[in-house]
């Protein structure tokens, strides 16, 4: 009997953002803190007859061939690992895509975490990292899973252990944004000196929720608004509805809200269902990468 393997790809927000020069090579260099949360795609894997990658979904919107981010990961794990042999992937998509949230690079980073446990090649969590920053900056990230400062382009990771737990609330327009557009319409006033992830850490690590929200920015933001000024007002909206300081997710256009209890969580999903469809209840997640498991399959 064949086995099917279950990944959990867990969606990620921003709890920083700061971008803090134009690099030689074309990219921004950035000082942030991810978050991952709870709202995730569901990777299955298994072993396919031929030698040959297949990716079927239920989001009939995502690609399935090599413009998919788990098809590159599955390609380049099997070449680095030279190994003879096809996978059959099935995606269920619950995380919007192109929405800040990281979802196509968390479906590359389980593809690898899947992989590895699948043919039994016992890499370590950094080395599927370090193949993962060749797919994309959040892959790495998303390989391990939980808090993290990440500078560089988003590949240099400094793991972050705390215990602080938050409930997130998450608003998704339906716009299309472009990640390049937000990145050009940087200009230089938009750099950061003073990065705030350190200040962040330490109240995470103080578990001070009192204090995290006020502390969450993204120099994304402002220039997102300015180009797209439904997701502004949108964020008018929210903020006028829950009372709460409302917070934009990488380069957008996903809002959250911060709830440090489910009581409060309640009465602000609640709040926005009211007047709004595309709303998610999450929460904070540690270390994603043993949340896994191995399932018969079905005959």
């Amino acid at each position: 009997m064949g086995v099917l393997l279950l990944e959990r790809a867990y969606a990620k927000v921003n709890l920083t953002l700061d971008v803090l020069h134009r690099r030689p090579d074309g990219y921004h260099e950035v000082d942030m803190v991810m978050q991952s949360i709870d709202l995730s795609d569901l990777v299955w894997l298994e072993r396919h007859p031929e030698d040959r990658i297949v990716l079927e979904s239920n989001a009939t919107y995502v690609p399935t061939d090599d413009r998919n981010l788990a098809v590159q990961a599955a390609k380049l794990f099997l070449r680095r690992t030279e190994i003879s042999a096809g996978v059959h992937i099935n995606l269920e998509k619950n995380i919007p895509v192109a929405a800040g949230l990281a979802g196509g690079s968390s479906d590359a980073a389980a593809t690898l975490r899947g992989m590895n446990r699948l043919f039994g090649t016992g890499l370590s969590l950094d080395e599927l990292a370090e193949m993962g920053a060749e797919i994309g900056s959040d892959v790495p990230f998303c390989v391990y899973g939980g808090t993290a400062i990440a500078r560089g382009r988003g590949e240099q990771l400094t793991r972050v252990e705390h215990r602080c737990h938050m409930y997130v609330l998450l608003i998704h327009p339906r716009v299309f944004v472009s990640t390049a557009d937000i990145y050009k319409g940087l200009r230089p006033g938009d750099f950061t000196v003073r990065p705030t992830s350190e200040r962040m850490v330490a109240a995470l690590v103080d578990d001070d929720v009192d204090v995290i929200p006020a502390l969450v920015s993204n120099r994304l933001q402002p220039v997102t608004f300015g180009i797209y000024p439904e997701v502004l007002q949108l964020s008018e909206k929210v903020e006028a509805v829950t009372r709460h300081p409302v917070h934009m997710s990488g380069s957008g256009p996903t809002l959250f809200l911060l709830a440090p209890t489910i009581q409060q969580a309640n009465r602000m999903y609640n709040a926005l269902r009211g007047i709004m469809r595309d709303v998610y209840f999450s929460q904070f997640v540690g270390n994603v990468s043993s949340l896994t498991s191995l399932q018969p399959k079905s005959e």
